[in-house]
């Protein structure tokens, strides 16, 4: 994606950005699952890992893996 952007070199290209995301996209998919066959332990434990995935992108970016700053 950043070979589109060459002005701009981390177009969401880092490991934080991906990391966070996933996390959360695999938290929703299971927030939806879960919520559809009714297993409410695992409903609200799909909610706590989109939560830690909403967390983990700015943790990750302050050890170093977000986008450098200029």
């Amino acid at each position: 994606m950043s070979a589109d952007h060459p002005e701009d070199t981390n177009h969401g290209d880092t490991v934080a950005a991906w990391t966070s995301v996933t996390v959360i996209m695999l938290g929703f998919a299971g927030l939806v699952l879960f919520f559809y066959i009714g297993n409410e332990t695992l409903t609200w434990a799909s909610i706590a890992v989109i939560a830690v995935g909403a967390l983990l992108g700015p943790v990750l970016a302050a050890l170093g893996l977000g986008k450098k700053k200029n």
